[in-house]
Parts: C-alpha cells; structure tokens; sequence
C-alpha cells in the first residue's frame, strides 16, 4: 500500500496521506511523500500542489508516537533531520502548494501544513495546533521556526508552551487558516481555490516566482533580497506569459496564460 497517494488533474498535483484514520507518519511516509513533491516539482503539467489527509477525521495527527518510542534517540534525529530536509524542499518549490485541512492538523500535521503556501480548512472540522510539550518534547519538524513566521513570537510561544489546540476557525482569526469552506462542499471548494492559480486563469511561473521572492527573501537582509526579487523579475520579463499579459493589456482583453 502506498502511504502518500499521488495523482494529477487539470494542473493539480494531489498528494494524499494514505494512514487512516489519522494519517500519522513515518519514515517510510515521508520518503513517499518527498518523492511525490519531487515528482511534481519537476512535471510541467503540473502548477499547483494539494496537501490532504485520508479520510474524513484527519489531515494528520504528526509522527507515529509508537514508532518513536521504540527507537534510538540518535534515530529520532535522523528522523526529524530528513522530515526537515522534506518540507523544507516543499516550501521551496517554485510551485504553489496548497493544504487542504480535511480534519484534525495536530503536532507533525500541522508542521505539514505550514510547509505550505496556503491553509484550506473544513468548517467544524476539527483541532490544529502542536501539543507536542506534552511529550516532553518540542515541535521539532519546523514548528518553533514556522509558527512564529505566520503568527508572531508571542502568540506562537505561548500556544506550544501551552500545547493547546484550538478550532480552524479560532486559527483563521490568527492567520494560521487562510480560508475555511463549509464541510458539505470542501472538496469542491479547495479544487475552485487551486485552479485559480492554473493557466489559463493565471501565470503560474509568476506565482512560483512570487512564492520564491517571498520564502527566500524573507531569510536575506533587505537589499539581498530586492536583488533576488530583480534576478526574479527580469526572468519574468523574458516568458512568453509576460508578453501575453502585457499584450492582452493593451488589448483590452482576459489574458490567456500557458505557465511559461
């Protein structure tokens, strides 16, 4: 059985947890699912990505505990160091990636989907936050380093030293959750929301280099990253999606975009 599901349609690439009920994950998780994100890094096709869980109660509930506990702490390591190598590789593809938060997003879960560009939630849908001092341990797959980025240090310290989880829709209020569809169509409403940013409809190498401007700048001092933003920009320049915005403006017509 392959525990990350992988399939394409009209530009999307679905990358599905495949653990039910709680979709939590482990080594072998994570090789699949950096396999899948290479995967669809690299196929032209392909321009924006959906992070969901199986089934209908989770997205993800984060690492295998029972799996933890019976190995070495110098495993944990390696474990957390190449979970960190895989979402790091998700948050830099210059591709969109999108989370589709179909149930509870706890612990490991949520470092997924802060990994991605954008959070989708399911009205009523369930818990997110990382309660991982419970085990006498950190979020340790990014979340001390993410959670701050998307929430500020205060509110983001005190939810992990408290490992309270809270509802998707306290988590918008936060800006944690972008937006939150009612559960009887939250399928449906994910797959609008991704599209928008599939050709025709947008220049998806203009996301993708927004999305790089903005997830390696914000670790550069400013003028490096005005640099970056220029380098970015003048690629921009050169795609025949910048010459078809700029010609349908003049045209006064809807562009028509083919993603590069």
């Amino acid at each position: 059985m392959s525990l990350v599901e992988y399939r394409t349609e009209k530009g999307l690439a679905i990358l599905e947890l495949n653990d039910p009920p709680a979709n939590t994950y482990t080594h072998q998780m994570f090789r699949e699912f950096d396999e899948a994100i290479l995967q669809a890094r690299f196929d032209d096709e392909v321009h924006v990505l959906v992070v969901r869980g199986k089934g209908e109660k989770f997205f993800s509930a984060g690492a295998n505990i029972k799996m933890l506990s019976e190995v070495t702490p110098q495993f944990k390591y390696y474990f957390c160091l190449h979970a960190n190598e895989t979402l790091n590789r998700l948050e830099q593809t210059p591709k969109l990636a999108i989370a589709a938060l179909n149930g509870h997003t706890v612990g490991g879960g949520l470092e997924i989907a802060m990994a991605c560009d954008i959070r989708l939630a399911k009205k009523d849908g369930g818990k997110i936050g990382l309660p991982e001092i419970g085990l006498g341990v950190l979020p340790g797959t990014g979340g001390t380093q993410r959670l701050p980025r998307l929430i500020g240090k205060a509110r983001a310290l005190e939810l992990m030293v408290l490992g309270r989880n809270m509802p998707f829709e306290e988590a918008k209020e936060l800006g944690l959750v972008n937006e939150i569809f009612p559960a009887e169509s939250f399928w449906e409403g994910v797959l609008a929301y991704a599209r928008q940013f599939v050709p025709p409809a947008k220049a998806s190498k203009a996301v993708g280099r927004i999305k790089r401007s903005v997830q390696s700048g914000i670790e550069m001092s400013f003028q490096d990253a005005l640099a970056l933003e220029r380098e970015l920009q003048q690629e921009l320049f050169e795609s025949q999606d910048a010459k078809e915005g700029f010609q349908a403006y003049v045209e006064k017509r809807v562009a028509s975009f083919r993603g590069h």
